[in-house]
């Protein structure tokens, strides 16, 4: 007589009875848990060196002098005779940052703590006041300085490692460049990783979902989702729409629609402007932004420049490392007019938009970066901007670290690690 095996206790994946697999409360959870794949864009937490950044408003700085924090480093500036001039905000003596001090001879500036007096065109130390003006220290200590420019009313700094700083002019949009334009400028330091900053910019799916409550959309409808691709120009990377849904069913739930009895009727196919701002709207394109020809309405630069292009305006944002986890959100909005043509241009952002674009539009960005929290993370099929965003800053760095080394200066590339 052959004995019967004891009985099994059932799967646990099933209850008593059901015929159905009880599902694990553990959840599908990302597979991507690190940016390794991209190893100079995961190390750049504190940004990406060799480029002029935004800090501040022009008037701003003046011959008092100012502390910022650019990638990481404390930076002193200061003006001087109409000139920006910007230093290491640390005296070498004992620590002090210079941003404490103040001007006792012109082209200089002195610490507050006993009296290490810089030129600031070339940081050499020129006075030691308390020891005298034969004090042998001088001439034997020159504090880093950075290069400077002023464009859209804004003072830039530049930091490299060593090398000269390229024209700012190669870097700025180059219809800013070779255009008259009149600007509406907001700064504003922000928490959260300027990199969730520029991939929320860039992103192609949220301004559908998260901004359709915003004030400055409510009447603006809105595509459900689109067929789009990345298309490489110069060094500019373009979200092409190829097709809009205004409206969808989804299986087993209904339907969604991003139109309402209230908001302006979306295009008709192929109405001509589709990639000219991201409602679909079909008014008559500005003569400088159509000569631009651009081949979508978002794109991205490096180091992290959006450009989204409106019918009768051109929205920047240009997203400034602070330190790790935290940025300056610098959004431009320009005009192409002059004269007389840029007085309806003031009047509607400073009435209107600056609140309603710059303020509540905007701030629900800066509601997702400071929330945002990758990786680990689960990319979806239009996260392909992201991904090729992130592409491009590691192709360009890779590029800029191995001139660095060709030209004896420093920028190693980070160690790739194996990808999982």
């Amino acid at each position: 007589m052959v004995a019967e095996p004891p009985a099994q206790p059932a799967p646990a994946a099933r209850r008593p009875g059901a015929g159905t697999p009880r599902r694990s409360r553990r959840g599908r959870l990302p597979g991507r848990q690190d940016w390794s794949t991209w190893p100079h864009y995961q190390a750049a937490e504190r940004g990406f060196r060799g480029y002029w950044y935004p800090v501040a408003f022009s008037s701003k700085i003046t011959g008092r002098p100012t502390a910022v924090t650019l990638l990481g480093e404390r930076i002193m500036v200061m003006r001087d005779r109409g000139t920006v001039y910007a230093l290491k905000d640390r005296c070498p003596h004992r620590g002090v940052p210079l941003s404490h001090g103040d001007q006792q001879f012109p082209g200089t500036v002195s610490c507050v703590y006993h009296g290490w007096t810089f030129d600031l065109r070339s940081g050499d130390l020129v006075a030691a006041i308390t020891d005298g003006p034969s004090s042998p220290i001088c001439g034997k200590v020159t504090q880093p300085t950075f290069e400077t420019a002023e464009r859209l009313g804004m003072v830039w700094i530049f930091v490299g490692d060593g090398e000269d700083a390229h024209p700012i002019d190669e870097q700025l949009p180059e219809e800013l460049v070779d255009n008259p334009a009149v600007v509406g400028v907001r700064l504003q330091r922000r928490a959260g990783d300027w990199r969730f900053a520029v991939e929320n910019g860039y992103d192609e799916g949220h301004a559908k979902y998260l901004h359709r409550t915003s004030l400055w959309r409510l009447f603006k409808p809105m595509p459900v989702h689109n067929d789009t691709r990345i298309v490489k120009r110069g060094r500019w990377i373009y979200r092409v729409q190829d097709r809009q849904y205004w409206e969808a069913d989804f299986p087993g739930l209904g339907k969604w629609s991003g139109q309402a009895w209230y908001k302006l009727r979306p295009p008709k196919e192929n109405a001509g402007n589709s990639n000219i701002g991201n409602t679909g709207g079909s008014q008559k394109v500005d003569e400088t932004i159509a000569a631009q020809d651009f081949p979508g309405f978002a794109s991205v630069s490096m180091p992290g420049v959006l450009r989204i292009a409106y019918p009768r305006f051109i929205h920047y944002e240009f997203y400034v490392p602070v330190d790790a986890g935290e940025h300056l959100y610098v959004g431009v909005m320009a005009g192409f007019r002059r004269g007389i043509r840029t007085l309806p241009f003031y009047a509607k952002y400073l009435g209107a938009v600056r609140w309603l674009f710059h303020g509540q539009f905007s701030g629900q960005d800066k509601w997702m970066v400071e929330v945002t929290d990758a990786p680990p993370e689960r990319l979806y099929r239009p996260d392909d901007s992201l991904l090729q965003w992130r592409r491009l800053a590691e192709d360009v760095t890779k590029a800029r670290t191995g001139q660095l080394r060709a030209e004896g200066l420093t920028g190693e590339d980070p160690e790739p690690e194996a990808v999982p």
